[in-house]
């Protein structure tokens, strides 16, 4: 559905993309992740048309987007990061605004608001001024604002940002909702849980490169191992050192060994024969967290 070949981008001397290649299939939510000024949200707006000028090839249905710019914004639906409501009005005000700037009317527009407004679990709250609304309907309400005229690529920025726990479980559940009529989605967020939850292939960008991508199986596969992790008041260095390379977290040691389920025997048994009673001693695998940071680093970036 979409391809991206040899993207580049740059403000002045700050070098946003850097010839970033990427493939999303049909019908999947692929998962965009970085840290803060990565290059992600210029990628987004270079795929929804608000940055026109742009190194490489971009193409979306197989129609590049320098040549059907005009078609292939039809085709999408962008959920930008900042929320862009107008708050004096109502939701049902808001999408019918919305619904117009698609170039949609009449019943036709009208049946297709009530039909996102119960999408969205706002159906009740139609005529409530969006100002009143908590942040996560503020947020439901954009992306139902992107999903009027029915896009068959939709793009989100950070959609959960600020949401309560409600708000972002019904977001969840338009997600896995779009999915299933085949909508491909890509999906950027800073929350690595729900990245590994909702998408089905992944894409990692860091100062403007991509620097990982494919499937989630594929990504894992690569980066995925098992070690253990130790916690408890008597556990110390000296006592673990025999058994694996060590790496202070939190409150105890995670142990990386080729073989750590022998690895966990042996240290049960040498924790027994000292009578050290760890508080917690677990097998536990590389979360997609531990990928990020192993692609990445953990500087801060504060970047905009």
């Amino acid at each position: 559905m979409i391809n991206i070949r040899e993207v580049s981008k740059s403000y002045g001397p700050i070098k946003a993309l850097q010839h970033a290649d990427l493939h999303i299939e049909k019908g999947s939510c692929f998962g965009l992740v970085g840290p803060n000024g990565a290059g992600k949200s210029t990628l987004m707006k270079i795929l929804v048309g608000i940055l026109e000028e742009f190194g490489g090839t971009v193409e979306i249905g197989g129609k590049p987007v320098h040549q059907y710019r005009r078609d292939i914004k039809r085709q999408i639906g962008y959920v930008p990061q900042d929320i862009c409501l107008e708050e004096t009005l109502t939701a049902r005000d808001n999408l019918l605004l919305f619904g117009q700037l698609y170039g949609l009317s009449g019943k036709d527009l009208n049946e297709r608001i009530s039909e996102v407004l119960t999408l969205i679990g706002l159906e009740k709250r139609e005529k409530s001024i969006v100002s009143t609304f908590s942040g996560g309907m503020k947020r439901r309400l954009n992306i139902g604002c992107a999903l009027l005229h029915a896009p068959e690529i939709i793009i989100l920025d950070e959609p959960t940002v600020g949401v309560d726990p409600q708000s972002r479980r019904a977001i969840f559940e338009l997600i896995h909702e779009l999915k299933a009529e085949g909508k491909t989605i890509v999906y950027s967020s800073h929350y690595m849980e729900e990245v590994e939850q909702l998408c089905d292939s992944i894409g990692f960008i860091d100062q403007g490169m991509v620097v990982e991508h494919g499937t989630m199986k594929e990504v894992f596969e690569k980066h995925r191992h098992s070690s253990i992790f130790i916690e408890g008041e008597q556990i110390t260095e000296e006592v673990l050192a025999p058994y694996g390379e060590l790496t202070v977290r939190e409150n105890g040691y995670v142990i990386t060994s080729i073989d750590p389920l022998a690895t966990l025997q042996k240290v049960a048994l040498a924790l027994h024969s000292q009578a050290v009673q760890p508080t917690r001693l677990e097998l536990s695998q590389t979360k997609l967290e531990g990928i990020f940071f192993e692609l990445t680093g953990t500087q801060l970036r504060d970047k905009g």
